[in-house]
Protein backbone atom coordinates (compact mmCIF):
# COMPACT_ATOMS: atom_id res chain seq x y z
CA UNK A 1 0.00 0.00 0.00
CA UNK A 2 1.89 3.16 -0.98
CA UNK A 3 1.90 6.33 1.74
CA UNK A 4 0.35 9.87 0.35
CA UNK A 5 2.12 12.22 2.07
CA UNK A 6 1.71 15.97 1.20
CA UNK A 7 5.22 17.48 2.35
CA UNK A 8 8.98 16.93 1.55
CA UNK A 9 11.60 17.43 4.42
CA UNK A 10 15.26 18.23 2.87
CA UNK A 11 17.83 20.68 3.64
CA UNK A 12 18.83 24.05 2.27
CA UNK A 13 22.42 26.25 2.75
CA UNK A 14 21.61 29.39 4.86
CA UNK A 15 22.97 31.31 2.17
CA UNK A 16 20.41 30.08 -0.61
CA UNK A 17 17.81 30.47 2.19
CA UNK A 18 18.66 34.36 2.46
CA UNK A 19 19.13 34.48 -1.01
CA UNK A 20 16.12 33.43 -2.56
CA UNK A 21 14.31 35.89 0.23
CA UNK A 22 16.42 38.75 -0.65
CA UNK A 23 15.10 37.71 -4.51
CA UNK A 24 11.62 37.83 -3.16
CA UNK A 25 10.91 34.03 -3.83
CA UNK A 26 10.37 33.04 -0.59
CA UNK A 27 7.86 35.43 1.55
CA UNK A 28 5.53 35.51 3.95
CA UNK A 29 2.02 34.71 3.67
CA UNK A 30 0.30 38.36 4.43
CA UNK A 31 -1.85 36.76 7.51
CA UNK A 32 1.91 36.55 9.21
CA UNK A 33 2.18 38.87 12.35
CA UNK A 34 4.96 41.50 12.17
CA UNK A 35 8.58 40.72 13.24
CA UNK A 36 9.16 40.64 16.87
CA UNK A 37 11.88 39.44 17.99
CA UNK A 38 14.52 41.41 20.71
CA UNK A 39 18.03 42.41 20.70
CA UNK A 40 18.80 38.92 23.25
CA UNK A 41 17.17 36.38 20.52
CA UNK A 42 19.25 37.71 17.44
CA UNK A 43 22.73 37.49 19.35
CA UNK A 44 21.43 34.08 20.77
CA UNK A 45 20.31 32.77 16.87
CA UNK A 46 24.01 34.06 16.09
CA UNK A 47 25.68 32.39 18.53
CA UNK A 48 23.70 28.78 17.53
CA UNK A 49 24.48 29.02 14.01
CA UNK A 50 28.54 29.80 14.69
CA UNK A 51 28.61 26.37 16.64
CA UNK A 52 26.60 24.73 13.99
CA UNK A 53 23.95 24.26 16.34
CA UNK A 54 20.52 23.45 15.27
CA UNK A 55 18.04 26.46 14.76
CA UNK A 56 14.83 24.32 14.06
CA UNK A 57 13.03 23.51 10.84
CA UNK A 58 11.67 25.97 8.88
CA UNK A 59 8.03 25.25 7.19
CA UNK A 60 7.53 26.62 3.83
CA UNK A 61 4.18 26.32 1.51
CA UNK A 62 4.64 25.88 -2.68
CA UNK A 63 2.51 28.43 -3.97
CA UNK A 64 0.97 27.96 -7.31
CA UNK A 65 -2.14 25.93 -6.05
CA UNK A 66 -5.47 28.37 -7.14
CA UNK A 67 -7.49 27.08 -4.46
CA UNK A 68 -4.84 28.42 -2.05
CA UNK A 69 -4.23 31.80 -2.88
CA UNK A 70 -2.56 34.23 0.26
CA UNK A 71 -1.82 37.62 -0.40
CA UNK A 72 2.09 37.75 0.61
CA UNK A 73 4.62 40.08 1.52
CA UNK A 74 8.88 39.98 1.51
CA UNK A 75 10.28 39.90 5.08
CA UNK A 76 10.89 42.77 6.16
CA UNK A 77 14.19 44.74 5.54
CA UNK A 78 13.59 43.38 2.02
CA UNK A 79 13.57 46.11 -1.05
CA UNK A 80 10.78 45.02 -2.75
CA UNK A 81 11.24 47.11 -5.83
CA UNK A 82 10.68 44.14 -8.93
CA UNK A 83 7.54 42.74 -7.34
CA UNK A 84 8.57 39.15 -8.30
CA UNK A 85 5.86 36.23 -7.15
CA UNK A 86 6.90 34.40 -4.58
CA UNK A 87 7.79 30.37 -5.16
CA UNK A 88 6.92 29.50 -1.72
CA UNK A 89 5.47 31.03 1.61
CA UNK A 90 7.14 31.00 5.18
CA UNK A 91 4.81 29.29 7.76
CA UNK A 92 6.92 28.88 10.51
CA UNK A 93 10.55 30.43 10.86
CA UNK A 94 9.63 34.00 10.45
CA UNK A 95 11.56 35.50 13.33
CA UNK A 96 14.21 32.83 13.20
CA UNK A 97 14.40 33.78 9.35
CA UNK A 98 14.09 37.96 9.90
CA UNK A 99 16.71 37.83 12.51
CA UNK A 100 19.22 35.79 10.12
CA UNK A 101 18.43 38.28 7.07
CA UNK A 102 18.84 41.46 8.80
CA UNK A 103 21.67 40.69 10.45
CA UNK A 104 23.90 38.89 7.91
CA UNK A 105 22.53 40.36 4.96
CA UNK A 106 21.71 44.06 4.81
CA UNK A 107 24.18 46.66 5.43
CA UNK A 108 21.61 49.18 7.70
CA UNK A 109 21.43 48.20 11.46
CA UNK A 110 18.42 45.62 11.95
CA UNK A 111 15.29 46.89 14.04
CA UNK A 112 14.73 45.15 17.11
CA UNK A 113 13.78 45.84 20.90
CA UNK A 114 15.92 45.63 24.32
CA UNK A 115 14.97 44.09 27.48
CA UNK A 116 12.59 47.05 28.56
CA UNK A 117 10.89 46.30 25.18
CA UNK A 118 12.00 49.68 24.02
CA UNK A 119 12.69 50.19 20.00
CA UNK A 120 16.51 50.05 19.33
CA UNK A 121 18.63 49.74 16.34
CA UNK A 122 21.77 47.14 16.12
CA UNK A 123 24.75 45.96 14.49
CA UNK A 124 26.32 42.31 15.37
CA UNK A 125 29.45 41.62 15.65
CA UNK A 126 31.85 38.67 15.85
CA UNK A 127 34.56 39.32 18.51
CA UNK A 128 37.74 37.21 16.66
CA UNK A 129 39.68 36.95 19.86
CA UNK A 130 36.81 35.94 21.86
CA UNK A 131 35.46 33.25 18.94
CA UNK A 132 38.86 31.81 18.92
CA UNK A 133 39.83 31.82 22.40
CA UNK A 134 38.05 28.26 23.46
CA UNK A 135 37.92 29.12 27.17
CA UNK A 136 35.30 31.85 26.34
CA UNK A 137 31.69 31.59 26.68
CA UNK A 138 30.72 31.55 23.73
CA UNK A 139 27.94 34.16 24.90
CA UNK A 140 30.73 36.67 24.93
CA UNK A 141 31.36 35.99 21.33
CA UNK A 142 28.85 37.95 19.17
CA UNK A 143 28.38 41.58 20.28
CA UNK A 144 25.69 43.62 19.34
CA UNK A 145 26.38 47.37 18.85
CA UNK A 146 24.32 50.55 18.63
CA UNK A 147 23.12 52.21 15.87
CA UNK A 148 26.25 54.81 15.85
CA UNK A 149 28.69 51.15 16.43
CA UNK A 150 30.03 53.03 19.87
CA UNK A 151 29.31 51.28 22.59
CA UNK A 152 29.73 53.72 25.93
CA UNK A 153 29.86 52.39 29.67
CA UNK A 154 29.17 54.63 32.47
CA UNK A 155 29.47 58.38 32.01
CA UNK A 156 29.23 57.92 28.68
CA UNK A 157 32.66 55.97 28.65
CA UNK A 158 33.35 54.74 24.95
CA UNK A 159 34.06 51.33 25.83
CA UNK A 160 33.94 49.65 21.92
CA UNK A 161 34.08 52.11 18.85
CA UNK A 162 33.71 50.63 15.69
CA UNK A 163 31.85 53.91 13.49
CA UNK A 164 34.65 53.06 10.61
CA UNK A 165 36.77 50.38 9.57
CA UNK A 166 40.00 51.35 10.86
CA UNK A 167 38.33 51.04 14.42
CA UNK A 168 36.86 47.78 13.75
CA UNK A 169 39.90 46.42 12.63
CA UNK A 170 41.42 47.78 15.68
CA UNK A 171 38.96 46.08 17.88
CA UNK A 172 39.23 43.44 16.21
CA UNK A 173 35.27 43.34 15.65
CA UNK A 174 34.45 41.97 12.69
CA UNK A 175 30.36 42.53 11.14
CA UNK A 176 28.39 39.33 10.91
CA UNK A 177 26.89 40.85 7.68
CA UNK A 178 30.50 40.85 5.63
CA UNK A 179 30.05 36.91 5.87
CA UNK A 180 28.14 36.56 2.81
CA UNK A 181 29.57 39.48 0.88
CA UNK A 182 32.90 38.47 -0.70
CA UNK A 183 34.48 41.35 -1.82
CA UNK A 184 33.17 43.59 1.52
CA UNK A 185 34.86 40.75 3.47
CA UNK A 186 38.14 41.18 1.19
CA UNK A 187 37.87 44.77 1.70
CA UNK A 188 38.00 44.41 5.11
CA UNK A 189 40.56 41.71 5.47
CA UNK A 190 42.86 44.09 3.69
CA UNK A 191 42.36 46.82 6.04
CA UNK A 192 42.82 44.07 8.85
CA UNK A 193 46.01 42.91 7.75
CA UNK A 194 47.20 47.07 6.55
CA UNK A 195 49.24 47.15 10.10
CA UNK A 196 52.54 45.68 9.39
CA UNK A 197 53.30 45.30 13.22
CA UNK A 198 50.61 43.12 13.53
CA UNK A 199 50.21 41.08 10.06
CA UNK A 200 51.70 37.99 11.44
CA UNK A 201 49.57 37.48 14.63
CA UNK A 202 46.80 38.91 12.35
CA UNK A 203 47.18 36.41 9.47
CA UNK A 204 47.13 33.33 12.41
CA UNK A 205 43.83 34.75 13.48
CA UNK A 206 42.56 34.89 9.69
CA UNK A 207 43.14 31.35 8.98
CA UNK A 208 42.02 30.55 11.85
CA UNK A 209 38.55 32.05 10.90
CA UNK A 210 38.28 30.69 7.59
CA UNK A 211 39.01 26.95 8.53
CA UNK A 212 36.90 26.97 11.59
CA UNK A 213 34.21 30.46 12.05
CA UNK A 214 33.27 31.49 8.51
CA UNK A 215 32.83 27.85 7.18
CA UNK A 216 30.04 27.60 10.11
CA UNK A 217 28.14 30.29 8.66
CA UNK A 218 28.94 30.06 4.99
CA UNK A 219 28.20 26.06 5.06
CA UNK A 220 25.44 26.05 7.61
CA UNK A 221 22.05 23.99 6.42
CA UNK A 222 18.50 24.78 7.79
CA UNK A 223 16.12 21.50 7.49
CA UNK A 224 13.20 22.93 5.23
CA UNK A 225 9.62 20.77 5.60
CA UNK A 226 8.00 21.98 2.12
CA UNK A 227 4.32 21.76 1.83
CA UNK A 228 3.37 20.33 -1.82
CA UNK A 229 1.10 22.50 -4.40
CA UNK A 230 -1.91 20.14 -3.88
CA UNK A 231 -2.33 21.19 -0.04
CA UNK A 232 -5.88 22.12 0.52
CA UNK A 233 -5.99 25.58 2.35
CA UNK A 234 -8.04 24.48 5.54
CA UNK A 235 -5.32 21.46 6.21
CA UNK A 236 -2.37 24.65 5.36
CA UNK A 237 -4.19 26.66 7.41
CA UNK A 238 -4.57 24.39 11.07
CA UNK A 239 -0.63 23.78 10.03
CA UNK A 240 0.17 27.24 10.60
CA UNK A 241 -1.51 27.55 13.89
CA UNK A 242 -0.28 23.86 14.94
CA UNK A 243 3.19 25.62 14.66
CA UNK A 244 2.71 28.88 15.12
CA UNK A 245 5.22 29.86 18.28
CA UNK A 246 4.44 33.60 18.27
CA UNK A 247 1.74 33.15 21.15
CA UNK A 248 -1.11 34.84 19.50
CA UNK A 249 -3.25 32.78 17.57
CA UNK A 250 -4.66 34.29 14.43
CA UNK A 251 -7.73 34.38 13.83
CA UNK A 252 -10.42 32.83 10.91
CA UNK A 253 -11.09 36.75 9.78
CA UNK A 254 -7.25 37.33 9.38
CA UNK A 255 -7.00 34.37 7.47
CA UNK A 256 -9.46 34.96 5.02
CA UNK A 257 -8.50 38.57 4.93
CA UNK A 258 -4.79 37.27 3.30
CA UNK A 259 -7.26 35.04 0.88
CA UNK A 260 -9.05 37.53 -0.21
CA UNK A 261 -6.33 40.35 -0.76
CA UNK A 262 -4.78 38.08 -3.56
CA UNK A 263 -7.87 38.54 -5.45
CA UNK A 264 -7.49 42.63 -4.47
CA UNK A 265 -10.36 42.89 -2.10
CA UNK A 266 -9.63 44.20 1.18
CA UNK A 267 -11.70 42.34 3.47
CA UNK A 268 -10.70 44.26 6.80
CA UNK A 269 -11.82 47.90 5.36
CA UNK A 270 -14.77 45.84 3.88
CA UNK A 271 -15.61 44.90 7.70
CA UNK A 272 -15.05 47.61 9.20
CA UNK A 273 -17.73 49.81 7.38
CA UNK A 274 -20.03 46.68 7.89
CA UNK A 275 -18.82 46.80 11.65
CA UNK A 276 -20.03 51.40 11.55
CA UNK A 277 -23.44 50.67 10.52
CA UNK A 278 -24.40 47.68 12.86
CA UNK A 279 -23.11 49.66 15.85
CA UNK A 280 -23.58 53.03 14.39
CA UNK A 281 -24.29 55.68 17.75
CA UNK A 282 -28.11 56.38 17.93
CA UNK A 283 -29.28 53.52 16.41
CA UNK A 284 -31.70 51.50 18.42
CA UNK A 285 -29.89 48.46 17.55
CA UNK A 286 -26.32 49.51 18.15
CA UNK A 287 -26.00 48.63 21.89
CA UNK A 288 -27.32 45.10 21.31
CA UNK A 289 -24.63 43.98 18.96
CA UNK A 290 -22.20 46.02 20.61
CA UNK A 291 -20.28 42.51 21.19
CA UNK A 292 -20.57 40.96 17.27
CA UNK A 293 -16.93 40.16 16.07
CA UNK A 294 -15.84 39.60 12.77
CA UNK A 295 -15.88 35.98 12.82
CA UNK A 296 -19.97 36.18 14.31
CA UNK A 297 -20.26 37.69 11.02
CA UNK A 298 -18.07 35.55 8.80
CA UNK A 299 -20.05 32.18 10.49
CA UNK A 300 -23.47 34.06 9.21
CA UNK A 301 -21.77 34.42 5.80
CA UNK A 302 -20.95 30.91 5.45
CA UNK A 303 -24.26 29.50 7.03
CA UNK A 304 -25.91 31.04 3.99
CA UNK A 305 -23.49 30.19 1.55
CA UNK A 306 -23.52 26.49 2.81
CA UNK A 307 -27.10 26.76 3.27
CA UNK A 308 -28.29 27.85 -0.70
CA UNK A 309 -25.58 25.80 -2.04
CA UNK A 310 -27.43 22.47 -0.16
CA UNK A 311 -30.91 24.31 -1.69
CA UNK A 312 -29.36 23.72 -5.32
CA UNK A 313 -28.61 20.70 -5.19
CA UNK A 314 -24.89 20.18 -4.27
CA UNK A 315 -24.96 17.99 -1.28
CA UNK A 316 -22.88 20.21 0.84
CA UNK A 317 -23.58 20.22 4.76
CA UNK A 318 -24.93 23.58 6.44
CA UNK A 319 -22.13 24.67 8.81
CA UNK A 320 -20.61 27.70 9.76
CA UNK A 321 -17.44 25.92 11.08
CA UNK A 322 -13.86 27.25 10.59
CA UNK A 323 -13.42 25.05 7.46
CA UNK A 324 -16.12 26.31 5.97
CA UNK A 325 -15.42 30.13 6.45
CA UNK A 326 -12.00 29.51 4.99
CA UNK A 327 -13.44 27.83 1.95
CA UNK A 328 -15.50 30.95 1.48
CA UNK A 329 -14.75 32.02 -1.81
CA UNK A 330 -14.95 35.92 -2.65
CA UNK A 331 -17.93 35.49 -4.59
CA UNK A 332 -19.73 34.19 -1.90
CA UNK A 333 -19.13 36.72 0.46
CA UNK A 334 -19.96 39.48 -1.96
CA UNK A 335 -23.22 37.87 -2.46
CA UNK A 336 -24.23 37.48 1.21
CA UNK A 337 -22.12 40.22 3.02
CA UNK A 338 -24.58 43.17 2.93
CA UNK A 339 -27.67 40.85 3.60
CA UNK A 340 -26.24 39.46 6.45
CA UNK A 341 -25.43 43.31 8.21
CA UNK A 342 -29.24 43.53 7.64
CA UNK A 343 -29.84 40.30 9.07
CA UNK A 344 -28.34 40.86 11.94
CA UNK A 345 -30.06 44.61 12.74
CA UNK A 346 -33.07 42.59 11.49
CA UNK A 347 -32.23 40.27 14.53
CA UNK A 348 -31.28 42.83 17.09
CA UNK A 349 -34.93 44.50 16.39
CA UNK A 350 -36.32 41.45 17.49
CA UNK A 351 -34.48 40.95 20.10
CA UNK A 352 -36.02 44.57 21.04
CA UNK A 353 -39.27 42.91 20.70
CA UNK A 354 -38.45 40.27 23.36
CA UNK A 355 -37.06 43.58 25.66
CA UNK A 356 -33.14 42.65 25.33
CA UNK A 357 -31.97 46.12 24.58
CA UNK A 358 -28.30 45.56 25.16
CA UNK A 359 -25.24 43.04 24.77
CA UNK A 360 -24.96 42.83 28.56
CA UNK A 361 -28.63 41.66 28.78
CA UNK A 362 -27.80 39.29 26.11
CA UNK A 363 -28.83 35.78 26.95
CA UNK A 364 -26.61 34.07 24.22
CA UNK A 365 -24.34 36.04 21.68
CA UNK A 366 -23.75 33.01 19.39
CA UNK A 367 -27.82 32.76 19.24
CA UNK A 368 -27.50 35.96 16.77
CA UNK A 369 -25.54 34.04 14.36
CA UNK A 370 -28.94 31.50 13.44
CA UNK A 371 -31.01 34.41 13.93
CA UNK A 372 -29.63 36.66 11.81
CA UNK A 373 -29.55 34.04 9.00
CA UNK A 374 -32.76 32.84 9.51
CA UNK A 375 -34.05 36.68 8.87
CA UNK A 376 -31.88 36.99 5.77
CA UNK A 377 -33.37 33.17 4.33
CA UNK A 378 -36.92 34.42 5.41
CA UNK A 379 -36.59 37.59 3.81
CA UNK A 380 -40.11 39.27 3.53
CA UNK A 381 -41.70 35.78 5.28
CA UNK A 382 -40.32 37.18 8.52
CA UNK A 383 -42.76 40.60 8.54
CA UNK A 384 -45.62 38.28 9.70
CA UNK A 385 -46.91 37.94 13.42
CA UNK A 386 -47.24 33.74 13.34
CA UNK A 387 -43.72 33.89 12.05
CA UNK A 388 -42.37 36.02 14.25
CA UNK A 389 -44.62 33.97 17.28
CA UNK A 390 -42.49 31.07 16.12
CA UNK A 391 -39.23 32.30 16.22
CA UNK A 392 -39.49 33.55 19.49
CA UNK A 393 -40.90 30.01 20.99
CA UNK A 394 -37.59 28.69 19.26
CA UNK A 395 -35.41 31.56 20.67
CA UNK A 396 -36.74 31.53 23.88
CA UNK A 397 -36.59 27.62 24.07
CA UNK A 398 -32.97 28.34 23.38
CA UNK A 399 -32.20 30.34 26.21
CA UNK A 400 -34.45 28.89 28.98
CA UNK A 401 -33.23 25.21 27.84
CA UNK A 402 -29.56 27.05 28.05
CA UNK A 403 -28.50 25.41 24.58
CA UNK A 404 -26.50 27.74 23.05
CA UNK A 405 -23.86 27.32 26.04
CA UNK A 406 -20.18 25.82 24.92
CA UNK A 407 -19.21 24.66 21.74
CA UNK A 408 -22.60 25.31 19.36
CA UNK A 409 -21.40 25.35 16.24
CA UNK A 410 -23.83 22.25 15.44
CA UNK A 411 -27.10 23.80 17.02
CA UNK A 412 -26.66 26.99 14.87
CA UNK A 413 -26.79 24.65 11.66
CA UNK A 414 -29.06 22.69 12.05
CA UNK A 415 -31.52 25.38 13.63
CA UNK A 416 -31.11 27.30 10.34
CA UNK A 417 -32.55 24.62 8.25
CA UNK A 418 -34.98 23.35 10.69
CA UNK A 419 -36.72 26.53 11.93
CA UNK A 420 -36.74 27.83 8.25
CA UNK A 421 -38.66 24.25 7.45
CA UNK A 422 -40.81 24.64 11.11
CA UNK A 423 -41.69 27.90 9.34
CA UNK A 424 -42.47 26.74 6.23
CA UNK A 425 -44.61 23.98 6.95
CA UNK A 426 -41.58 21.17 8.23
CA UNK A 427 -41.07 19.60 11.77
CA UNK A 428 -40.66 21.42 15.10
CA UNK A 429 -36.75 22.45 15.20
CA UNK A 430 -34.27 19.72 17.83
CA UNK A 431 -33.62 22.90 19.78
CA UNK A 432 -37.62 23.44 20.45
CA UNK A 433 -37.96 19.96 20.98
CA UNK A 434 -34.78 19.55 22.90
CA UNK A 435 -35.16 22.88 25.34
CA UNK A 436 -36.21 21.42 28.95
CA UNK A 437 -36.78 23.99 31.92
CA UNK A 438 -36.44 22.11 35.39
CA UNK A 439 -38.53 23.59 38.06
CA UNK A 440 -35.50 23.48 40.57
CA UNK A 441 -33.57 25.73 37.98
CA UNK A 442 -35.13 28.75 39.39
CA UNK A 443 -33.40 28.64 42.70
CA UNK A 444 -29.87 28.25 41.11
CA UNK A 445 -30.26 31.35 38.76
CA UNK A 446 -28.56 34.43 40.98
CA UNK A 447 -26.32 36.01 38.03
CA UNK A 448 -25.92 37.08 35.19
CA UNK A 449 -23.44 34.17 34.16
CA UNK A 450 -26.73 32.01 33.42
CA UNK A 451 -28.52 32.67 30.02
CA UNK A 452 -31.73 31.93 31.80
CA UNK A 453 -31.46 34.48 34.59
CA UNK A 454 -30.71 37.04 31.95
CA UNK A 455 -33.41 35.72 29.88
CA UNK A 456 -36.05 36.02 32.30
CA UNK A 457 -35.21 39.78 33.16
CA UNK A 458 -35.82 40.00 29.41
CA UNK A 459 -39.03 38.44 29.69
CA UNK A 460 -40.05 40.04 33.11
CA UNK A 461 -40.14 43.42 31.06
CA UNK A 462 -41.62 42.01 27.76
CA UNK A 463 -45.03 40.75 30.26
CA UNK A 464 -45.03 44.40 30.66
CA UNK A 465 -43.58 45.45 33.86
CA UNK A 466 -43.94 48.69 35.31
CA UNK A 467 -41.54 50.94 37.45
CA UNK A 468 -42.69 50.96 41.19
CA UNK A 469 -41.70 54.42 41.35
CA UNK A 470 -42.51 55.95 37.70
CA UNK A 471 -45.24 53.39 36.84
CA UNK A 472 -43.67 53.85 33.41
CA UNK A 473 -43.80 50.28 31.46
CA UNK A 474 -39.99 49.39 30.63
CA UNK A 475 -39.56 49.56 27.31
CA UNK A 476 -35.61 51.03 25.03
CA UNK A 477 -36.33 54.60 26.42
CA UNK A 478 -36.92 53.90 30.16
CA UNK A 479 -34.73 51.01 29.93
CA UNK A 480 -31.99 53.67 29.05
CA UNK A 481 -32.94 56.79 30.93
CA UNK A 482 -33.79 55.29 34.18
CA UNK A 483 -30.91 53.05 34.36
CA UNK A 484 -33.03 49.57 34.74
CA UNK A 485 -31.64 46.95 36.02
CA UNK A 486 -32.19 43.46 38.10
CA UNK A 487 -32.82 44.22 42.04
CA UNK A 488 -34.21 42.89 44.80
CA UNK A 489 -37.51 42.95 45.93
CA UNK A 490 -37.21 41.93 49.52
CA UNK A 491 -33.96 44.20 50.25
CA UNK A 492 -30.58 41.89 51.22
CA UNK A 493 -30.02 43.89 54.37
CA UNK A 494 -33.96 43.06 55.35
CA UNK A 495 -33.43 39.56 54.54
CA UNK A 496 -29.93 38.59 56.07
CA UNK A 497 -31.48 40.81 59.55
CA UNK A 498 -34.36 38.16 59.24
CA UNK A 499 -32.48 34.96 58.56
CA UNK A 500 -33.72 33.95 55.36
CA UNK A 501 -31.28 32.12 53.28
CA UNK A 502 -28.85 33.70 50.66
CA UNK A 503 -29.80 30.68 48.21
CA UNK A 504 -33.55 31.91 48.14
CA UNK A 505 -33.14 35.73 48.48
CA UNK A 506 -30.97 36.14 46.34
CA UNK A 507 -32.27 34.22 43.59
CA UNK A 508 -34.47 35.04 40.57
CA UNK A 509 -37.92 34.87 42.26
CA UNK A 510 -36.68 37.91 45.17
CA UNK A 511 -35.60 40.12 41.73
CA UNK A 512 -37.23 41.99 39.05
CA UNK A 513 -36.43 45.00 36.49
CA UNK A 514 -36.22 48.13 38.29
CA UNK A 515 -34.82 51.65 37.60
CA UNK A 516 -31.52 52.86 39.82
CA UNK A 517 -34.21 55.45 41.73
CA UNK A 518 -36.37 53.18 42.82
CA UNK A 519 -33.51 50.63 43.83
CA UNK A 520 -32.53 53.95 46.04
CA UNK A 521 -35.76 54.56 47.63
CA UNK A 522 -36.80 51.13 48.46
CA UNK A 523 -32.76 50.63 50.46
CA UNK A 524 -32.81 48.57 53.33
CA UNK A 525 -36.63 48.65 54.08
CA UNK A 526 -39.42 46.02 54.39
CA UNK A 527 -41.73 46.34 51.32
CA UNK A 528 -44.59 47.16 53.85
CA UNK A 529 -42.48 50.38 54.66
CA UNK A 530 -41.01 51.20 51.19
CA UNK A 531 -44.24 50.19 49.58
CA UNK A 532 -45.99 52.81 52.13
CA UNK A 533 -43.19 55.50 51.29
CA UNK A 534 -44.15 55.14 47.51
CA UNK A 535 -47.86 55.71 48.50
CA UNK A 536 -47.27 58.42 50.77
CA UNK A 537 -44.26 60.49 49.48
CA UNK A 538 -44.39 60.10 46.03
CA UNK A 539 -48.67 60.04 45.62
CA UNK A 540 -48.63 56.56 44.13
CA UNK A 541 -52.41 55.22 45.15
CA UNK A 542 -52.27 51.69 47.01
CA UNK A 543 -54.53 50.59 44.24
CA UNK A 544 -52.43 51.51 41.15
CA UNK A 545 -49.05 50.28 42.67
CA UNK A 546 -50.90 46.86 43.07
CA UNK A 547 -51.64 46.82 39.16
CA UNK A 548 -47.93 47.70 39.16
CA UNK A 549 -46.44 44.99 41.44
CA UNK A 550 -49.04 42.26 39.93
CA UNK A 551 -46.74 43.99 36.09
CA UNK A 552 -44.24 41.80 38.05
CA UNK A 553 -45.92 38.71 38.91
CA UNK A 554 -45.49 39.94 42.51
CA UNK A 555 -48.74 38.53 44.90
CA UNK A 556 -49.80 41.93 46.39
CA UNK A 557 -51.53 40.80 49.47
CA UNK A 558 -47.59 38.62 50.53
CA UNK A 559 -45.79 41.45 50.27
CA UNK A 560 -47.49 43.91 51.59
CA UNK A 561 -47.82 41.46 54.78
CA UNK A 562 -43.58 40.96 53.97
CA UNK A 563 -44.33 37.66 53.91
CA UNK A 564 -41.13 36.16 52.27
CA UNK A 565 -42.46 32.75 51.87
CA UNK A 566 -45.42 33.19 50.57
CA UNK A 567 -44.54 36.00 48.51
CA UNK A 568 -41.72 33.27 47.41
CA UNK A 569 -43.73 30.63 46.25
CA UNK A 570 -46.33 32.66 44.66
CA UNK A 571 -43.42 34.35 42.60
CA UNK A 572 -42.24 30.84 41.41
CA UNK A 573 -45.29 29.39 40.28
CA UNK A 574 -45.82 32.68 38.37
CA UNK A 575 -42.43 33.05 36.47
CA UNK A 576 -42.71 29.03 35.98
CA UNK A 577 -46.29 29.60 34.46
CA UNK A 578 -44.53 32.06 32.04
CA UNK A 579 -41.46 29.93 30.95
CA UNK A 580 -44.14 27.30 30.05
CA UNK A 581 -46.42 30.26 28.01
CA UNK A 582 -42.66 31.46 26.10
CA UNK A 583 -41.42 27.68 25.67
CA UNK A 584 -44.68 26.22 24.57
CA UNK A 585 -44.37 23.36 26.87
CA UNK A 586 -44.87 22.14 30.51
CA UNK A 587 -42.26 22.55 33.25
CA UNK A 588 -41.05 19.32 35.10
Amino acid sequence: MSTITTFDSTVESLLDLLESIQECRTQLPDFQRGWVWDDERIRNLLISVSLSYPIGAVMMLQTGNPNVRFASRPIEGVDNVNQVEPERLILDGQQRLTALFQSLKLKAPVATRDKRDKAIKRFYYIDIDKMLDPNVDREETIVSVPEDRIIRGPGGRVVLDCSDLEKECEAGMLPVNLLFDPAGLLAWQTRYFSDSTKIAERSLKWQKLMTDVFPRFQQYQVPVIMLRKPTPKEAVCQVFENVNTGGVSLTVFELLTATFAAEDFKLRDDWEEKEAKLKRSGEIYNKVLADISSTDFLQAVALLATYNRRKAGDGVAVSCKRRDILQLTLADYQRWADRVTEGFIQAAQFLHEQHVFSARDLPYGTQLIPLAAIFVELGKEAHNVCVRDRIARWYWCGVLGELYGGATETRIARDVVEVVEWIRGGAEPTTVWDAHFAADRLFTLRTRNSAAYKGLHALLMREGARDFLSGVPIDIQTYYGESIDIHHIFPRDYCEKRGIEKAKYDCIMNKTPLSYKTNRMIGRDAPSVYLKKLEERKGVSAAVLDDILQTHVIDVASIRADDFDQFFEKRRLALLAMIERVMGKKVE
